[in-house]
């Protein structure tokens, strides 16, 4: 991950967290029902998550209580816009966005000398069945103060009020109560602590639940697909709704995306594309077997890039340059059929959500995309960087730097 945090692809925009806040942020936890942290200094992202914490308490999700509680935590305003690197579901960051909107000029007042505990409720206590995802409509935003800030307001204004009565003005007592509070909390009566809640409502979404599922309900008809195959047995057991269950590896899964005007291809368009020579780069680095030049170097240098296309063996070409042989192929005889010239993952990996869709929905189908078949680095590294740190870790040095080049250049 070295290269990645040097061409700053790698986490970049995370806020440092030392000092007094830290104490804060551990005081969040305990309200959460977690444990704190011995780490003096660590950093968060805009959910309020800490990838050392996550390390320390060897738990990616350490901010979640159950697969179906979310909970997050502010203690800085910096936090707003600011990158959520491991949401739980994908619209994670959008909530964050929301809270920020909504609340913002609060939470910078507030964020002075407090933090802010989230509990993002769905109203569904635990996970018991792969389905129950389904039940996902509205999710609820409370929050809630360290050091019980709002009860110790209402508690300073009504001693303020007990001053004002009669004589007790005089009252030194009273004085010595004020004094304390003011010094411990600082004048809280016109500070306005009073995060209301707020509502989200879900539409077609990725869960991080059940080891991955797709939720798409803003179609022709409700879908659901399954990461996991286990989860995805346990789920065609359940006949209570009336959904299409696929796992991603389902060849008719693409059928089916297609016939609901979800995804699309064009071959003769993509051919012509940028994405289409990182696709077949892509598959040319994966044929490649010992070879004698860096593989940057042989991706980058047309010369040396036919000279080992050359020099692979007649599938593993055939595999590469399958899409340009069946066009080919094409303009003598319409006979030719995609599935019997051009490779299955290729052909996956140049289709792209139906021009219809919504922004919101196009991201989710190129996350979707990108894990059915993961071979254009830069769309995977811009919709599941997870899923790309963990494919990176695996490939050949020079290769990553030609990804690193290429996301760079592309930013």
């Amino acid at each position: 991950m070295e290269k990645l945090k040097a061409a700053n692809l790698y986490r970049s925009e995370l806020i440092p967290v030392s000092g007094k806040l830290v104490e804060r942020y551990n005081k969040c936890l305990v309200k959460l029902g977690f444990t704190e942290t011995k780490l003096k200094s660590f950093s968060i992202d805009g959910i309020g998550w800490s990838p050392e914490i996550a390390e320390e308490k060897d738990n990616l999700h350490y901010l979640n209580n159950g697969e179906a509680n979310l909970h997050g935590i502010i203690i800085s305003p910096l936090q707003k816009g600011k990158p959520v690197y491991v949401p739980f579901h994908t619209f994670d960051r959008d909530m964050m966005k929301f809270v920020f909107k909504v609340h913002g000029t609060k939470i910078n007042d507030i964020t002075r000398d407090c933090a802010i505990c989230i509990d993002f409720d769905q109203s569904i206590d635990a996970f018991y069945e792969p389905l129950d995802v389904l039940k996902y409509d509205k999710v609820n935003i409370n929050f809630h103060l360290i050091n019980d800030l709002v009860n110790i307001q209402k508690k300073q204004i009504e001693l303020i009020a007990t001053f004002k009565t009669g004589n007790n003005f005089i009252d030194e007592s009273i004085h010595q109560q004020l004094l304390n509070s003011a010094k411990t909390y600082g004048d809280l009566r016109t500070r306005d602590l009073d995060l209301h809640e707020l509502q989200y409502t879900t539409s077609s979404f990725y869960t991080r639940a059940f080891g991955g599922v797709y939720l798409l309900r803003d179609f022709i008809s409700p879908i659901i697909v399954f990461e996991s195959e286990t989860w995805h047995k346990e789920a065609i057991k359940d006949t209570n709704y009336d959904v299409l269950i696929y796992h991603i590896n389902q060849p008719e899964l693409m059928d089916k995306l297609r016939d609901h005007v979800i995804i699309e291809y064009n071959l003769e368009t993509v051919v012509k594309t940028d994405r289409y020579e990182r696709v077949k780069k892509f598959e040319m680095f994966q044929s490649i077997k010992k070879p004698k030049h860096p593989i940057k170097e042989i991706l980058d240098d047309k010369l040396l890039y036919k000279s080992y296309l050359n020099k692979l063996d007649i599938q593993s070409r055939k595999k590469v340059m399958s899409v340009e042989l069946y066009l080919e192929k094409l303009e003598t005889s319409n006979q030719y059929k995609i599935a019997d010239i051009v490779d299955l993952k290729m052909f996956q990996a140049l289709h792209n959500p139906h021009s219809s869709l919504e922004p919101k929905h196009q991201d989710l189908i190129w996350m979707l995309l990108v894990n059915i078949s993961p071979k254009d680095i830069l769309y995977l590294y811009w919709y599941d960087k997870e899923a790309f740190y963990n494919e990176f870790k695996t490939w050949d040095d020079s290769f990553k730097d030609w990804v690193i080049e290429t996301i760079s250049n592309n930013i």
